[in-house]
């Protein structure tokens, strides 16, 4: 129950996220001491901001209200998509980046997303 608990709570977030990003992505990006330029800037950000996003919404919901079929791939993409969104942000934390605190907010979330996913993934019974 829990882990569907998280899996709505996380399709709600990103369905959010990947909605703002979508259609005001210049400020989404502000808002998070990002500068988009270039003439694909704002195309990228909607596609990997937005599109990915709600891509990643969509499987956590279907994880959340068909557990049988899809808590478990829902629960791997998390660990791959958090996984490597926590390597990153170590990689960058020894070369020296210094985020501002919507840097450190969003590696925070990435960071506790990625331990609930493996968390969930391990202790997982199939439904």
């Amino acid at each position: 129950m829990l882990t569907r608990l998280f899996l709505a709570l996380i399709a709600v977030l990103y369905f959010a996220f990947g909605t703002w990003s979508l259609f005001d992505p210049i400020g989404m990006t502000s808002r998070l001491d990002v500068d988009v330029s270039g003439p694909n800037g704002i195309f990228e950000m909607r596609g990997v901001f937005g599109g990915v996003s709600l891509g990643a919404a969509l499987l956590a919901a279907a994880g959340a209200v068909m557990p049988a079929r899809y808590e478990r791939p829902a629960l791997l993409f998390l660990v791959a998509y958090m996984g490597g969104y926590t390597l990153s942000r170590i990689v960058s934390f020894f070369l020296g980046d210094g985020p501002t605190f919507s840097g450190w907010f969003f590696a925070g979330f990435e960071v506790l997303a990625f331990i609930l996913a493996v968390t969930a993934l391990i202790t997982r019974r199939e439904p």
